[in-house]
């Protein structure tokens, strides 16, 4: 009788333990509804920013400053290079380039 008792308590426990109905429970699962709100739809789909940041690097690339400009061709000459680093990238610039020679 002893152990009939028992094992009626320890089938009642296991059966809490195991039916028992939580908030996260009542909610449908995501597999029996395939299709998802518009709001919720760009949580887990991320646009990929690395390939954003490639492409206005290639923009930045094609739209420099002037100054940057200059001082990248001043840098290819080697004697403006040596008058920039006593005067400075836009001195030695208008030196080398600044006066178009025509005759």
């Amino acid at each position: 009788m002893r152990t009939l008792i028992t094992l009626m308590l320890l089938a009642v426990l296991v059966m809490a333990a195991t039916c028992y109905v939580s908030v996260c429970s009542e909610q449908p699962l995501a597999f029996s509804d395939p299709f998802i709100n518009r709001r919720r739809a760009h949580d887990f789909i991320q646009a990929d920013t690395r390939l954003e940041a490639i492409s206005q690097e290639r923009i930045r690339e094609r739209n420099k400053a002037p100054q940057e400009r200059q001082r990248e061709i001043c840098e290819d000459y080697y004697p403006c290079e040596l008058y920039a680093f006593r005067h400075g990238y836009a001195a030695a610039y208008r030196h080398y380039f600044g006066r178009r020679r025509t005759k």
